[in-house]
């Protein structure tokens, strides 16, 4: 009956590893072929225009052959930069406020409310930002509101909860006998998480800056609301622009011949963006634990 028994567990172990396995291949795969398709269907059409005219030309002009994204690769970076450098600070600082600070009590409000935000279509981000968000800089500046600013500012929200709750389980599954250590030789509590904690969980911390960056990139909806979607190279945040995903979703639609193919080409340039990202990671990881 024992014998029995464990044959049974070892085939029931078989069976789940072989599923276990066979969802990872399609996870790739279905990766592979999304990646095979956009490269297939973008890459040709680069060739054909020239790289140097692609990347490096300012005009995006479909009924003359004019396809240069430099402005919105300008505009992309710009609203990507400016959410990271709003977002991530005020990111991290919550994370350790719930984890390290914050009593219970409260800390049982403010992570909902965060998972909430999370949960909140893009679309209606864009809402806010454009009734909101733009009239208010509209008031201050006076160049109407939709702007490069205005998109910076709805991204930092966007982009929060991911970064606060990768964060904050960072944090947490830091060893607690770090802190207590650092408690031991006189540390303040401040300056054990910001010099013990926040170290230690440097890789996670990390993940959940490239995925809030990821989220800030691929943003598509909520950036059409309120960024004004001009052509043409901005020169500061109060400018109007246009990001590479809104470009493509604005375009789409209508697109034919070369046209859809350079839009294509679009979705090359955001994917090596995204694969050079997860490269940076994964080497500030490797220099972090060879350390």
């Amino acid at each position: 009956m024992q014998e029995r028994h464990m044959e049974k567990g070892r085939i029931t172990g078989v069976i789940f590893e072989n599923i276990f396995r066979l969802s990872s291949i399609l996870a790739i795969v279905a990766l592979l072929m999304i990646l095979g398709y956009i490269i297939y269907a973008g890459a040709p059409a680069i060739l054909e225009v020239g790289w140097q005219h692609f990347l490096g030309g300012v005009e995006w002009r479909p009924t003359r052959d004019l396809f240069g994204i430099l402005p919105m690769i300008v505009g992309s970076l710009g609203v990507t930069v400016g959410a990271i450098l709003v977002g991530v600070p005020i990111g991290i600082l919550t994370a350790v406020f719930l984890a390290e600070v914050a009593p219970e009590w409260l800390s049982k409000i403010v992570r909902p409310a965060i998972e909430l935000l999370a949960g909140i279509p893009s679309v209606i981000y864009g809402f806010f930002g454009l009734l909101v968000i733009v009239p208010i800089l509209h008031s201050i500046f006076g160049n109407g509101g939709d702007s490069m600013l205005a998109a910076i500012i709805i991204l930092s929200v966007m982009i929060l909860p991911t970064i606060i709750t990768i964060t904050e389980t960072s944090i947490r599954a830091v060893p607690r006998s770090y802190k207590e250590g650092a408690l031991a030789l006189g540390a303040s509590h401040i300056q054990a998480v910001f010099q013990v904690m926040i170290p230690a969980a440097r890789s996670g911390i990390l993940s959940g800056v490239v995925l809030g960056i990821g989220r800030a990139v691929g943003e598509t909806m909520a950036v059409i609301l309120v960024m004004g979607n001009s052509i043409k190279m901005p020169t500061s945040i109060l400018d109007r622009g246009r990001t590479l995903t809104a470009n493509i979703a604005l375009e789409m639609s209508y697109a034919a011949g070369l046209h859809q193919k350079m839009l294509f080409a679009t979705g090359v340039i955001l994917l090596i963006f995204i694969m050079l990202l997860n490269l940076i990671l994964l080497r500030l990881t490797r220099e972090r634990q060879t350390k």
